[in-house]
């Protein structure tokens, strides 16, 4: 696992995705740059750039997020127990530098009926 300290995160990223990633913090629906994104590629962790989702397996929940209905492998994210704002959430984090990436629900279609709803600031897309 990467580690650095708070300090050398806040040096590395931007204001907007060290407080979603490093401080958990959410997105207004609607307002990320991936949330509509329809073009071929790879979703990667804005912070340790490691390879998360395909856009093969993005499709358009409603949520207002860009949403997923499976990791691009079962070793690249990390699920924790989330009761925060009086809610029992799943959380899911970047396994590689434990960035916060947003929320998994049982509400996707098939053939996983998940949906890993990302902040698109904790994302970074490189087009195919």
């Amino acid at each position: 696992m990467m580690k650095k300290t708070d300090s050398e995160w806040k040096n590395t990223l931007s204001d907007d995705v060290y407080r979603i990633t490093r401080e958990k913090g959410t997105e207004p629906p609607g307002s990320g740059q991936y949330y509509l994104n329809e073009a071929s590629g790879t979703y990667h962790c804005a912070c340790c750039q490691a390879p998360l989702f395909s856009s093969n397996n993005k499709y358009h929940s409603g949520s207002g997020w860009p949403s997923f209905f499976q990791p691009i492998n079962d070793n690249c994210i990390l699920e924790h127990r989330d009761t925060s704002h009086g809610m029992v959430r799943v959380e899911i984090t970047c396994r590689q530098c434990d960035g916060h990436l947003g929320h998994v629900f049982p509400d996707g279609p098939q053939p996983t009926g998940l949906r890993y709803c990302v902040n698109s600031l904790s994302l970074d897309f490189k087009e195919e």
